[in-house]
């Protein structure tokens, strides 16, 4: 099962809904209205990111480099681990610094019935000397799927199309088309980065869920493997919606660094994908881990003459 299926959806109205991403678990259900039982219980969704379609260029670390036109409205080759994490992050780095950085990492809100909802375009003024006077950035989202079965991956392009997440679907709100899509091998990707790494951080790409009131979900601690007790960590409370109920889920925010102290981190990385702990099959738990570059003695001697933190 180390395959995974990236879609890319654009956004054709706005969306009512959790601010910061589409849930697994509302990726899921939408899911559910498209596919057979049998197929749909074997799969697994990640949460779904906002991108915006501008111009970008590929960071330091993906296998590809230069800039690309609209960038986040496609989905690029995927070689190296890093790779897969281009469009997982909100501050959305790869956009070019003369794009309007600032704006398209706020989220444009537009009130809908008295309902806020996230636009599916942002509509930006130009100066009067400019061709055009207004620039129009479409929005995206970014998930993926795995299984647990060979069998079921990748899905047909015709059950991602057309699907609809979050509040007032009867109204066209959330409505989405299938814009790119695309089967990734996980075992066969470069891991060497993480291979010749000597220590490491890990990002927390979504919630790590703590406790559940989803009926037979254990309570869990942060893993043996992160430096930070739960106390050291930001956390958030989240919701889960199963057959009309509303379950809170305790969870570690997403968005922090915590050091890796394990000495596995190619299989760590490889399972992070996939996402760990609890309702892991909803989208909670990805993490990335991330080699970083050891002091250099003399800077640790700088340190300690001056008595500097760490």
């Amino acid at each position: 099962m180390t395959r995974i299926q990236q879609v890319h959806w654009e956004l054709e109205m706005d969306y009512i809904g959790h601010p910061y991403y589409i849930s697994g678990n509302a990726i899921m259900h939408a899911l559910g209205r498209q596919l057979p039982h049998d197929v749909h219980q074997d799969l697994n969704a990640s949460h779904g990111i906002f991108v915006p379609g501008q111009f970008g260029a590929f960071p330091e670390e993906h296998s590809q480099t230069g800039t690309q036109p609209y960038l986040g409205s496609t989905l690029p080759d995927v070689k190296h681990y890093d790779d897969l994490f281009l469009m997982r992050h909100p501050s959305h780095s790869w956009l070019l610094d003369s794009r309007p950085r600032d704006a398209l990492n706020t989220h444009d809100i537009r009130v809908q019935s008295s309902h806020p909802a996230l636009s599916h375009e942002t509509i930006m003024g130009k100066p009067d000397s400019a061709r055009k006077q207004q620039q129009t950035t479409k929005w995206y989202i970014n998930a993926y799927l795995h299984a647990d079965r060979n069998d079921i991956l990748p899905l047909d392009e015709n059950d991602l199309d057309g699907l609809q997440f979050g509040g007032k679907r009867n109204y066209g709100y959330g409505i989405t088309r299938l814009k790119d899509t695309q089967i990734i091998d996980l075992g066969a990707l470069d891991y060497s980065r993480l291979r010749d790494g000597e220590a490491f951080i890990l990002e927390v790409m979504t919630p790590f869920v703590l406790e559940s009131e989803y009926p037979n979900a254990h309570d869990q601690d942060v893993p043996w493997w992160w430096t930070e007790d739960r106390h050291d960590l930001r956390e958030r409370e989240e919701k889960i919606l199963e057959q009309r109920e509303v379950y809170t889920l305790q969870t570690v925010d997403h968005g922090q660094v915590v050091a890796y102290k394990g000495d596995r981190p190619v299989e760590t990385a490889k399972s992070s994908i996939r996402r760990i702990g609890s309702h892991s099959k909803y989208g909670f738990g990805e993490l990335r881990v991330k080699p970083v570059e050891p002091q250099s003695d003399q800077c640790q001697n700088l340190r300690e003459q001056t008595n500097l933190p760490e």
